[in-house]
């Protein structure tokens, strides 16, 4: 299913270290631009009030480390794909395979990783 912007984060964080399972499309990316604000918003608070913007960012930086890992696993999970694969962000070019797998649709119905997030096949 397609879910909303809060509804994504939520799911994350209720997941918090959930390495099984699935995540919908939606739920991933909507949590990966959430991370982007939060990041960016850190950077605009420590330009204006640094010390605070440096705690702001390390608290998102340490608090989302495991969530974020979890979340790229259960997302290469929904492509019918090991989590395994996400160390390919460690050699070249690697993260650019990784991302394009991310943004393939859903694998349809029950795949060695579990049942598809939601009903819709668009996930």
């Amino acid at each position: 299913n397609n879910m909303s912007p809060i509804e994504s984060v939520k799911s994350v964080l209720s997941q918090y270290a959930t390495f099984s399972g699935r995540a919908s499309r939606s739920e991933f990316w909507w949590f990966q631009l959430a991370l982007i604000f939060a990041v960016v918003l850190a950077g605009i608070v420590s330009v204006i009030i640094p010390i605070i913007g440096m705690i702001a960012y390390l608290v998102v930086a340490f608090g989302s480390l495991i969530p974020n890992l979890a979340v790229w696993v259960r997302r290469l999970h929904d492509t019918n794909r090991s989590g395994w694969w996400y160390l390919l962000v460690f050699v070249p070019f690697g993260g650019i395979v990784v991302i394009v797998w991310c943004i393939f649709k859903s694998n349809e119905g029950t795949n060695n990783y579990g049942s598809q997030p939601g009903n819709s096949p668009s996930n």
